[in-house]
């Protein structure tokens, strides 16, 4: 069922990290094989933990901070590094996303689930608070009393209730989800990528921010875009009469 590992959580970490870096990369999806998106964190093997986050007390002695600092840097650190990604992220949830599972498909900019995936979020199920961000992004994309409900209860959400409130902008059959998640993004791809990255830190931001704040930042990024190839190639062929041929700088 795809329960992350650390070395799996270290991989994501990295490939958003080169994503965002380097040019030619310009759309990512994540996804998974199998029954499972992913279970949540792997607690029968490996402790999805830094190794920064070890006791600090000596072997097996657990002091005041030590789970603070593992979630820091384990599964909150997962989760910002979808939301801080430069480039559009989709998720093709294929199966059960559970507790750090669901949040990172919540994460993602755009969510596309097959019919049988489900969202659970287990925490309570465990005894646990929800971590990996997910008491930050459930309110903002449900609302507060919903988010409440699917945490305090853990009870499993269906793929086409997750996109009747929101948490995902499309449902399609199982062998459909590949090809849908490629065309979304071969879409993204062709689209001005500068342009999309600056309108997900707008949006990303604007939900923490007051309106004057908000409309500072957006006076900004539209000022930066404007110098772009991209910004010039839009407005030139609009008045050209053609299709635009953004080149993502």
């Amino acid at each position: 069922m795809n329960a992350l590992t650390w070395d799996q959580r270290e991989q994501i970490i990295t490939l958003l990290a080169e994503a965002t870096a380097d040019p030619t990369l310009r759309a990512v999806v994540i996804t998974a094989t199998g029954k499972g998106f992913c279970a949540g964190a792997d607690l029968r093997g490996a402790p999805a933990a830094a190794p920064a986050a070890a006791p600090a007390g000596g072997a097996g002695e657990r002091v005041a901070g030590d789970v603070a600092r593992m979630i820091r840097l384990g599964a909150q650190r997962l989760i910002t590094s979808v939301l801080d990604c430069e480039k559009p992220v989709i998720a093709a949830v294929n199966g059960t996303a559970a507790g750090i599972g669901a949040h990172l498909a919540f994460a993602c900019d755009l969510v596309i689930a097959a019919e049988p995936a489900r969202f659970i979020e287990v925490f309570v199920r465990r005894g646990l608070v929800p971590d990996g961000a997910g008491a930050y992004l459930l309110p903002r994309l449900v609302g507060p009393q919903k988010a409440k409900e699917l945490m305090f209860f853990g009870d499993a959400l269906t793929a086409p209730e997750a996109e009747r409130i929101g948490l995902v902008n499309r449902v399609v059959p199982a062998e459909e989800l590949e090809a849908t998640a490629r065309a979304w993004a071969e879409r993204l791809a062709q689209g001005p990528t500068r342009a999309i990255a600056m309108t997900k830190q707008l949006v990303n931001a604007s939900l923490d921010t007051d309106r004057a704040t908000a409309l500072a930042a957006e006076a900004t990024a539209q000022e930066i875009n404007m110098t772009t190839a991209d910004a010039n190639e839009g407005v030139a062929s609009f008045v050209e009469r053609r299709t635009p041929e953004y080149r993502g700088c």
